[in-house]
């Protein structure tokens, strides 16, 4: 008997141990994923693991032919690191990288015949000064001249100096053979990899395809809500819309859920009648905001009506009907963020809250703030570019206080944006935030924020969130949230 009770209790907490080990890999593989959307992270992840890789091959192929010399791998390396840590850079391309590696090779070549020429042949350990400065010479106009200045070609001129064993002709050769293998393994990742990142890596381009509308507050707000959620989903072709509507727990959806959990979730199709006042009430008044949907974006919409208190059945209506995006009115409670948008932001869905003061249904013109990359960033650029269409526009704008922050502030937005079609344009302002929206939100139709989520509590104590700071701005508001 005592070994049974000892076996199923450590049954029983070797299975919870074993929960306790999958989240922590779950919350992990989230936090890395999130961590590689960033393309800063990722270059740096790619420079690390795929360099090494290549320059391996190419050294097991130079220790296989005797011809290849070790001295083709200091520009060969210091030319990858120049391709795959700025694949849209100055130097980032692969009719630059060979041709600079082999006219740097050429030059030095010319430079040692002529040196060899005038001063008679040297011992192969000593590399003539008038040389190495012709060669350097030679390698700059060559490549001002053909447009292909590149680091790697000085190098290469000088290493044709001091090929030891190997002949300079045969050091051309191979310089040129190598960098061809580095610039079509480049070019296969830059155009099968990184310009597709979007794809893979980015969760909004592919999902946030199924939007909730918990449609609260007054008629107006809400239908506005649920045209906005309408545009988004729209985007991709398996969108659907969700409407839903939260009953007081002492009202009952229909006679067969009496002695069903308080929270749960029922799925009322307009077809059928409850009985229940409140419940056919709800059905109504989704089905009439279902329909405009369906007749003005053209997108399948489904209404669900649940019973319970709002934020665990809007959480569970989520999960039962596979949304994995909820749209929910702006709410305010004396002036700071209501508990029930309060408690969807940080939960486990993506969240946008959606404040309107407008009467048009459609968004051509969106700011979107961004305080920093990663996955809120590419989601907001994502869902804006989805509200703009092809005939809209969108501003992806960062403040900086300071000069010096301007070049880097340029780099992260230019990377942000490169994975979006349509009409994008970046804009870098020195000043505040809440006074930027202040003098420009009135010349857009939408602007997009992020909730600060991944801020500490002490900073967003010290430094409320921006969507805190803007009381009354002169166009549409949408607080995005990642969800966990």
């Amino acid at each position: 008997m005592r070994l049974r009770r000892f076996a199923a209790r450590l049954a029983v907490r070797t299975r919870t141990l074993w929960g306790r080990i999958r989240r922590r890999e779950r919350r992990e593989m989230v936090a890395f994923r999130r961590w590689i959307e960033n393309t800063s992270n990722l270059l740096h992840l790619t420079v690390l693991l795929l360099i090494p890789v290549l320059i391996g091959a190419v050294t097991f192929v130079s220790n296989a032919i005797d011809a290849l010399s070790f001295l083709l791998f200091p520009p060969l390396a210091s030319g990858t690191y120049t391709l795959f840590s700025d694949p849209e850079g100055r130097y980032a391309s692969p009719y630059r990288f060979i041709l600079a590696l082999t006219v740097g090779a050429l030059c030095g070549l010319v430079a040692y015949g002529f040196t060899a020429w005038v001063h008679g042949p040297t011992d192969v350990a000593i590399v003539h000064p008038s040389s190495a400065a012709l060669a350097i010479f030679l390698a700059g106009g060559a490549t001002w001249a053909l447009d292909v200045e590149a680091p790697s070609a000085f190098s290469t001129a000088l290493l044709t100096l001091v090929t030891g064993d190997v002949e300079p002709v045969e050091y051309v050769v191979s310089i040129f053979a190598a960098s061809l293998v580095i610039a079509g393994v480049f070019t296969l990742w830059r155009e099968e990899f990184y310009e597709r990142r979007a794809e893979y890596l980015y969760e909004t381009v592919r999902g946030d395809d199924h939007v909730l509308v918990p449609m609260r507050g007054d008629d107006e707000m809400a239908t506005r809500t649920a045209f906005f959620a309408a545009r988004l989903a729209a985007a991709h072709a398996a969108g659907k819309v969700v409407l839903l509507d939260v009953l007081p727990p002492d009202e009952v959806v229909d006679s067969e859920a009496e002695n069903a959990p308080s929270d749960s979730t029922l799925n009322l199709p307009v077809s059928e009648t409850t009985g229940n006042p409140a419940a056919d009430a709800a059905v109504e008044r989704l089905e009439s905001t279902a329909h405009q949907l369906r007749t003005h974006v053209g997108i399948p919409v489904e209404v669900v009506v649940a019973s319970g208190d709002s934020l665990p059945a809007t959480t569970e209506a989520a999960a039962n009907t596979n949304s994995d995006l909820i749209v929910t009115p702006y709410e305010e409670d004396r002036g700071f963020l209501s508990d029930y948008v309060r408690g969807l932001f940080g939960g486990e869905y993506d969240t946008v809250s959606f404040r309107s003061v407008g009467t048009e249904y459609c968004w051509r013109r969106v700011l979107v703030l961004v305080a920093r990359p990663g996955d809120s960033a590419h989601a907001m650029i994502d869902f804006a570019s989805r509200l703009a269409g092809e005939t809209g526009s969108v501003s992806v704008t960062t403040c900086i206080s300071t000069e010096v922050e301007r070049r880097p502030a340029e780099t992260k937005l230019a990377n942000l944006v490169e994975t979006v079609d349509g009409n994008v344009e970046t804009r870098v302002s020195k000043s505040d935030v809440t006074a930027f929206i202040d003098a420009n939100a009135a010349s857009y139709d939408l602007v997009v924020l992020g909730s600060s989520g991944d801020r500490s509590a002490a900073s967003r104590f010290i430094s409320p969130p921006t969507f805190e700071r803007i009381r009354e701005i002169d166009c549409d508001v949408a607080v995005f949230d990642r969800g966990l």
